[in-house]
């Protein structure tokens, strides 16, 4: 996948904390940081004061070496146990909201920067945006999935890019750049393990199932699921969509076919309830995927753009080893999922 947009130079003043592990896609200045965010050049100042909201955004400022400087959280609910499960405990951390935040919730507190994204923690509707919260004092930092196309489709990086970028703009922002360095250099490192393991000629396809109505909510080849799975060496049913979190029809996951489900795990449409929308709907109850059981699943914070990317993308990997479709190979998961997925049928390998 070509990449859509480059990212400052690297300038590395006294100042920015760059350790000598690697170097910050940014530069500090007396009046701030410079970064280039979305393509746009902003110069954000370093912060003890961080609001991160959605556990895949936390899990970047803290992946980043923010944890010091995150003073404020808010949607983490429903990604603690995995995020607990990687970074250790976070009840040092405030939770200043259990859902997005409203514009006067964030004023009231007046963090200096607001990490967040659109359809994560910001929107045209709510009131909350960018521009609103630069009228109170307030800085944004967009989180890179969700840079705008010239369309208004969201996604303009290489998810991976994406991924990374967030870390080393953040470090420089709120963390420690050697830090940043050291989880992008495990990621990589991972990656490439991932992507030399054993192949097949025909890639098995998965479909990313987030929830469901009338419609299914998916993500197309500029979100985080795209990332997973081409490292996993499978194919994603939605790899043709030009945007990243988006809603499909029922005969859109019909005619792919997948050979295995995968579910984003969160509150609201659990595991069950996603099984048997699928065992019951008339587009998809004949699918093989279906009546074999072929599914993954996975909480929310492992498929939205994140460190945590490269850790479902070894459980996806072990699953469809579990299930057959690839070679067996010497790639383990990292991370241990949550006791709170223990007993669900979602895929051979997580089985407790």
């Amino acid at each position: 996948m070509k990449k859509f947009s480059a990212l400052l130079a690297v300038v590395c003043l006294t100042l920015t904390g760059c350790g000598a592990k690697g170097a910050s896609k940014s530069a500090e200045s007396a009046v701030g940081v410079a970064v280039d965010n979305c393509g746009e050049n902003k110069t954000l100042p370093r912060t003890n004061k961080l609001w991160a909201y959605d556990g895949s955004i936390i899990a970047i400022s803290l992946a980043a070496g923010a944890r010091d400087n995150l003073q404020y959280v808010s949607g983490i609910a429903r990604d603690r146990d995995v995020l607990e499960s990687k970074y250790g405990s976070l009840d040092s951390i405030e939770e200043a909201t259990t859902q997005a935040p409203s514009l006067e919730e964030l004023v009231a507190r007046k963090p200096d920067v607001y990490f967040a994204g659109w359809g994560y923690g910001l929107g045209e509707a709510s009131g909350v945006t960018p521009d609103v919260l630069a009228k109170h004092g307030i800085d944004t930092y967009l989180l890179s999935e969700t840079c705008k196309q010239a369309n208004g489709n969201r996604g303009v990086f290489d998810p991976w890019e994406a991924a990374n970028t967030d870390i080393r703009n953040i470090a420089a922002i709120a963390g420690d750049s050697a830090t940043a360095e050291e989880t992008i250099a495990d990621i990589d490192r991972r990656r490439a393990a991932l992507e030399s393991a054993p192949k097949v000629a025909q890639a098995p396809k998965v479909f990313l199932f987030d929830s469901a109505k009338d419609t299914i909510f998916t993500s197309g080849k500029f979100g985080g699921p795209q990332a997973i799975f081409e490292s996993a060496g499978v194919g994603s049913a939605t790899a043709d969509i030009a945007d990243t979190w988006t809603a499909v029809s029922w005969e859109k996951l019909a005619a792919a076919a997948p050979d295995a489900i995968a579910f984003v795990d969160y509150p609201g449409q659990d595991f069950s309830t996603k099984v048997e929308l699928l065992k019951n709907n008339p587009a998809t109850k004949d699918l093989v995927a279906v009546q074999e059981n072929r599914f993954i699943n996975l909480p929310y914070a492992m498929w939205t753009s994140g460190p945590l990317n490269v850790d479902a993308a070894e459980h996806v990997r072990a699953n469809m080893e579990g299930f057959g479709f690839l070679p067996k190979s010497d790639i383990a998961p990292q991370l241990t999922l949550p006791a709170t997925l223990a007993g669900q049928e979602y895929g051979v390998s997580g089985r407790r």
